[in-house]
């Protein structure tokens, strides 16, 4: 399967202009083979955009921004995966959602991790674990940017019997060192592919890292961005992939009786 990942600066506040955006992007992707585009992390409506324009921007996941994107999919014929304010039960969530070539909506997913200040004063944690879910024939599963820095995530989403995990992220300085080592880690530790979607260019008060990627499970890159807008493409390999899987043991080799703790929550330091 042939995955494209745009990385791209944002246009806050403006659904219309990013979903103009992704109709040319998905264009673009398809042309190069891609059956499936992931954008960043609240790619419809920016992310550091302040919890007034969160609320006012929020959509239910039936709503008229993914009703059009649905259209950009079946348009360009391929399936788009993007993050967007979903407003449901009375509250607002940091939602990613794939939509497939044919315009449906196979999976959507909360973020259950907020990160800082600007997370909590925008959105509600997400209270479900992750599924898993299929997909061109792999089995997949999706986080939100801190999400995949607590390895107990993926490890479920591979203990799951998950093949790859999406996570579109809006990761900023100076925190590279979750792009350059956390997810080549979490790609070889739990015998998977990541797929690490960014956002480049400066939000006040951040500065996007860039550094989008797709690692394979042997801890290697398949595709790397830089620091500025790009469109970077990755073949996953099921038989890479099954090779990688009988050389590293490590799912096959734990002592789960010794992990008690993982579990237990503890007071906060």
């Amino acid at each position: 399967m042939r995955i494209a990942c745009f990385q791209g600066p944002e246009q806050p506040d403006t659904p219309a202009g990013n979903l103009a955006r992704l109709a040319r992007v998905a264009g673009r992707a398809r042309e190069h083979g891609a059956e499936l585009l992931i954008a960043p992390e609240l790619f419809l409506t920016g992310y550091a955009i302040g919890a007034e324009a969160v609320s006012r921007l929020a959509e239910p996941i039936d709503g008229p921004s993914l009703t059009a994107a649905a259209e950009i999919a079946r348009r360009a014929e391929i399936a788009v995966l993007f993050g967007f304010p979903e407003r449901a039960d009375g509250k607002i969530y940091n939602t990613a959602v794939l939509i497939d070539a044919g315009g449906a909506i196979v999976a959507s997913y909360r973020k259950t991790h907020l990160f800082g200040d600007v997370d909590r004063e925008q959105f509600a944690d997400g209270e479900v674990e992750p599924g898993i879910f299929e997909f061109r024939g792999f089995k997949v599963g999706m986080l939100i940017c801190y999400d995949v820095e607590f390895p107990e995530t993926v490890r479920a989403h591979a203990l799951n019997g998950a093949d790859l995990v999406i996570v579109p992220t809006a990761l900023m300085q100076p925190f590279d060192v979750v792009a350059k080592i956390l997810i080549p880690a979490r790609a070889y530790e739990n015998q998977l592919f990541v797929a690490y979607v960014d956002r480049c260019g400066r939000e006040a008060p951040f500065d996007y890292c860039g550094l989008s990627c797709v690692v394979g499970p042997d801890g290697a890159d398949l595709a790397r961005a830089g620091r500025g807008e790009e469109l970077i493409f990755a073949d996953l390999d099921r038989d890479a992939l099954a090779e990688s899987r009988a050389q590293n043991t490590h799912l096959n080799d734990r002592r789960p009786e010794l992990y008690g703790r993982l579990t237990q929550r503890e007071e906060k330091r």
